[in-house]
């Protein structure tokens, strides 16, 4: 394939991927967004191998057939696990960014010092360093997603703890200004893998800070640093085609993560270094807090008398799986008259647009999904709100008690609805290490147990109450 047709090849897949990304934006294209960004990258890869300095087939082969067998079991996995398989793959995409930029140091060392440039240097340093952090990064994000027992899901913090993650940061960049000025020289191959392992254990202590509440945000923030590692690497290879992908994935991951902090109030440098999610002390004195629970024939009986029910979804509707027997509430509740709406919170779940996609799973229809910012107004005529497994999102903490560590952060007003049924797998603290305030008001009655369960049996009573 001649060098013209290789770069129309990559002109029409950079068309691809923008149209990607931008059919991904609504619900009723994102299909045919995901087959715009497949067909790019067929049409991406095609074109590469077709160059005529591409001799080692086969080994293109063998990388081909191992993807396929690591790619496809990890399109089947739940939903409940989409964020941390979200996570995996920006860990693939890191690692695959700093072998490239290993492996072309070495080849180009060996070669001799005229290709080693001052450019390409800074670009193999930029692409090693985001590379390698990102994937240690995470896997680690991916390990806390999945509730691994050895991986500690709250914040872990030590004195001097920013300080150290900066500081390692800026050794690695020290060390990769050292072989950006002496590239050839005869320790630079020695010290090279320095800067690699510096970014590996950065990637490990930046992640371990943050708490699962910051997830969402964190697997964006990720996704930007492995878009910028495969511009890097782009520039190494001298490939327009992941210059401008990487650019259009790091781009659309920073935008992403800057949404997820307006969300919840709070600052980048407050995300990567706040140690939001850490457990807090529980106080002592003070009137003790009771739960008011309602039986499933109760709450059945309030929710078929209503005009308006908000539904809000949350993390624990997704571990439950509970989307479908929602969906079988939703038709009850329609098929009496009632009006039905589902408030959508922007960091809800442990990814972004995760109740989203779960909801649209259950066919739920998009039109009845409102944001928050939208329904937020509405809540004072909403006659029962439906917490179903959302914790701090929903806790008025937020609003009203300046040392809670969500303080700020914007919430859908369930406790301004007449009546609030919250649905609860147990008497823990959510993500944020807190109570929910919304729990112990006289407005709000508890239905303990796990959220698919507890829907069902509200279906079953609505349909018996159909029946009779």
């Amino acid at each position: 394939m001649n060098n013209a047709l290789v770069q129309l090849s990559y002109l029409v897949a950079t068309g691809l991927f923008i149209f990607a990304l931008h059919w991904m934006n609504a619900p009723l294209t994102a299909r045919k967004g995901v087959y715009a960004g497949v067909a790019a990258m067929v049409i991406a890869i095609g074109a590469t191998w077709a160059q005529p300095e591409v001799v080692h087939h086969g080994w293109i082969v063998l990388a081909i057939i191992a993807g396929v067998a690591v790619g496809v079991p990890l399109s089947m996995v739940p939903l409940t696990a989409v964020p941390q398989r979200t996570a995996l793959s920006h860990a693939f995409g890191g690692l695959a960014a700093g072998l490239v930029g290993t492996a072309k140091y070495y080849l180009w060392f060996s070669e001799g010092p005229q290709h080693l440039t001052t450019f390409r240097m800074v670009a193999i340093i930029v692409e090693i360093i985001l590379g390698y952090l990102t994937f240690t990064g995470s896997l680690l994000a991916a390990g806390k997603l999945q509730e691994v027992k050895w991986i500690p899901q709250r914040p872990v913090t030590y004195p001097l703890q920013n300080v150290t993650n900066l500081g390692l940061l800026a050794l690695a960049a020290v060390v990769g200004v050292a072989l950006t000025l002496n590239p050839t020289a005869a320790w630079a191959p020695a010290l090279f893998p320095v800067v690699i392992l510096l970014a590996l254990v950065f990637g490990v202590l930046l992640i371990i800070p943050i708490g699962g509440a910051d997830m969402p945000t964190v697997i964006a923030i990720l996704n930007s640093y492995a878009g910028l590692a495969a511009v890097a690497m782009g520039f190494v290879l001298d490939n327009k085609l992941l210059i401008t992908a990487g650019a259009l994935d790091g781009a659309s991951g920073l935008i992403l993560a800057i949404i997820m902090c307006k969300a919840m109030n709070r600052s980048f440098l407050n995300v990567l270094f706040g140690a939001f999610g850490q457990a807090q002390p529980v106080k002592t004195g003070g009137d003790q807090k009771i739960y008011r629970e309602e039986t499933i024939e109760g709450g059945a009986q309030v929710l078929e008398q209503a005009n308006l029910v908000v539904i809000i979804p949350g993390y624990g509707m997704a571990v439950a799986q509970a989307q479908h027997k929602v969906r079988e509430l939703y038709d009850q509740l329609k098929k009496r008259g009632v009006s039905v709406k589902f408030a959508i919170h922007p960091v809800a779940g442990r990814m972004p647009g995760h109740m989203n996609v779960l909801l649209a799973e259950a066919d739920i229809p998009y039109t009845d999904l409102v944001e928050m910012d939208d329904i937020n107004p509405d809540m004072p005529q909403c006659d029962v709100a439906l917490v179903v497994g959302a914790n701090d999102v929903v806790n008025p903490s937020a609003r009203n008690e300046k040392t809670s560590p969500i303080y700020g952060m914007p919430i859908i007003d369930a406790d301004k609805a007449r009546t609030v049924f919250a649905i609860k797998r147990s008497k823990n603290p959510g993500f944020a290490g807190i109570d929910n305030e919304l729990y112990f008001s006289d407005r709000t009655w508890m239905l303990f147990g796990d959220a698919k369960n507890v829907v069902g049996e509200l279906v079953k009573q609505l349909s018996g109450s159909a029946v009779h």
